[in-house]
């Protein structure tokens, strides 16, 4: 198979992936995985690539006599992986604490070769012109998929070792940046739901008052404002005074629309496949333009709760302003002093499985606004609400700062990523080389 390819500096060339991998190591993985496996085997499915990392919070498991089967695509940890079927052409390096995992038929194994690192097949794979390549021959009849015969043909910029590794090494830098700013906000959002589950769910305060010592999670001056006691209500004990309600009475939805005359290249766009499962951090967007109908409009610090499939917890807070499938619930506060409140409790697992007994439909199964409002629950005194803000709304803003920062490290990443593995752009010694020009 030819391919009209980019002219390399003189002393790289162009060689086939198939050869930069071990004998029979392109492959995909487990063809039918059966149901889900309590104490099984984890496997990789297209769900869990999320911008060169995998995401292990919504792993399947199957049946180890399954697995075993599937010997061949068992990961050991080194392994490049991409996604093969679907969302075509996303790409990660296998950690070790993947080892022992397997993958899904969707998602192809690539053994490096001894003498080629895994992260330099990976930088190639993730380059416009082998995405260009891979998709221009991808069958697309019922679902986009990646034949495994173009991928072990598809062509790998390949310079000397030395420059390989300057090269994987400027670019690692940046990934290990957006890694870090990923984990700071996994660690907010955890913080997040420790104190919300402490103050509105296990109710520590009002315990450690009614036990005469000292609450964990929360000042002085806060705990004061619970109360020493409880009372009961139809959802058990609560603390006494506090409201028996209904999310409806503390929440609502946003029901503007935007037609398809307001949509442009600048308008933001969020559909469900841009968002997370069970992250509040939305990374992921696209832009309005060439959408063929209405759409939901949301704001910056919004509360988007993916109403198609419940189940997939699909909650975030809008980092910027946009418009939204109509899958996509736009929430907010009746009152801002309860948003940290209101955000919480969409978050929380008790709300999502409840979301999901109400959901209606067999094979798209979704939940109305309606459903959701009416989930019971307790209601604290504005005040402890606001304190709980003071708490939460910081975090809200590192999040979100953190995702800006985010996007600002990937659009770097994506501007040097094929000029580097191309050599428009050389890097000598901590400087880069631009059409002969050396900059420091």
């Amino acid at each position: 198979m030819s391919f009209d390819l980019p002219t390399l500096p003189a002393h790289w060339s162009y060689v086939p992936l198939g050869q930069l991998a071990q004998k029979n190591s392109v492959t995909y993985g487990v063809v039918q995985p059966g149901t889900h496996f309590l104490e099984g085997v984890p496997i990789v499915r297209v769900n869990n690539f999320s911008d060169g990392r995998i995401e292990c919070s919504d792993l399947m498991r199957i049946d180890p006599a399954i697995d075993a089967k599937y010997s061949r695509t068992r990961l050991k940890g080194g392994e490049v992986l991409l996604t093969l079927v679907g969302s075509v052409g996303q790409v990660a390096v296998a950690s070790k604490k993947l080892k022992g995992f397997n993958v899904a038929r969707a998602v192809a194994v690539i053994h490096p070769i001894d003498s080629v690192e895994a992260e330099w097949i990976a930088l190639c794979l993730r380059s416009p012109l082998s995405k260009h390549l891979l998709g221009s021959r991808a069958n697309t009849t019922v679902q986009t998929t990646i034949n495994l015969k173009d991928l072990r043909e598809l062509p790998i910029p390949f310079p000397p070792e030395s420059e390989r590794k300057e090269i994987t090494a400027a670019l690692g830098a940046l990934d290990s940046c957006i890694a870090v700013l990923h984990e700071t906000n996994a660690t907010l959002q955890s913080i997040a739901q420790t104190i919300f589950k402490s103050w509105f769910v296990d109710f520590n305060p009002v315990h450690a008052k009614s036990e005469s010592r000292a609450p964990s999670y929360i000042d002085t001056g806060t705990a004061d404002l619970f109360p020493n006691d409880f009372e009961s209500s139809a959802l058990g004990q609560v603390p006494k005074g506090w409201k028996f309600g209904i999310l409806g009475d503390i929440a609502q939805t946003v029901t503007r629309k935007a037609t398809v005359s307001e949509f442009n290249d600048q308008l933001n766009y969020v559909g469900l496949e841009h968002i997370p499962r069970k992250s509040l951090s939305l990374i992921n967007w696209g832009c309005a333009d060439g959408l063929a109908s209405s759409k939901s409009v949301f704001s910056k610090t919004d509360i988007l709760f993916g109403k198609l499939r419940p189940y997939f917890h699909k909650v975030v807070i809008a980092p910027i302003d946009g418009v939204c499938s109509t899958d996509v619930l736009v929430c907010q506060p009746k009152v801002n002093d309860y948003y940290g409140i209101v955000l919480m409790h969409l978050f929380s697992e008790s709300l999502i499985s409840y979301a999901n007994r109400l959901s209606n439909g067999a094979k798209m199964p979704r939940v109305s606004w309606k459903d959701l409002a009416a989930y019971p629950m307790c209601i604290p005194p504005s005040d402890i609400a606001m304190s709980f803000n003071s708490v939460i709304l910081p975090m809200v803003g590192e999040i979100i700062s953190n995702i800006e920062q985010i996007q600002t490290v990937i659009q770097l990443r994506e501007t040097l990523l094929p000029k580097l593995i191309s050599g428009e752009v050389r890097l000598q010694g901590g400087e880069t080389i631009v059409d002969g020009a050396v900059y420091a």
